[in-house]
């Protein structure tokens, strides 16, 4: 599966599992009752779809410019801390805001969504490349 269609099914799948497991831990955590929780979730799902579509546009853009084109494990390790940083600053005040929480509290929040987020986010992306093949930004050209 190349282009959109990878993109899209990449992003759906992602998500949905995410929604499923942050909910309820935020519920866990913050006693805001399953409903809130699960709203809370599924905005930053929103918001990470988003930011999944752009960022996998730009890495993918500069990953086809690289010399060697492979997904090696450095190269996954970064695009996993990238694309988490950057979600973890992107989502700070609103998971400040619904949860009613100190910048600094939704800051270790959001910290524990990363810490969880990159190691599913590494194991998603190896997974979903091994069902549906590397994109071919990252495929070996052929002699």
């Amino acid at each position: 599966m190349q282009g959109k269609a990878r993109k899209i099914v990449q992003a759906i799948l992602y998500e949905a599992i995410a929604v499923a497991c942050v909910a309820p831990a935020l519920e866990l955590a913050f006693g805001a009752g399953m409903a809130q929780s699960t709203v809370l979730s599924v905005l930053m799902s929103g918001i990470a779809m988003s930011w999944n579509m752009g960022y996998n546009w730009a890495f993918e853009r500069w990953e086809a410019r690289q010399p060697k084109r492979e997904r090696t494990f450095l190269r996954r390790l970064l695009h996993a801390l990238g694309f988490e940083g950057g979600l973890v600053v992107i989502l700070l005040p609103l998971v400040a805001y619904w949860l009613d929480v100190s910048l600094w509290a939704a800051l270790l929040t959001n910290l524990a969504l990363f810490v969880f987020f990159f190691v599913y986010a590494f194991v998603f992306q190896w997974g979903f490349d091994k069902v549906f093949d590397v994109p071919l930004s990252a495929q070996q050209a052929k002699c």
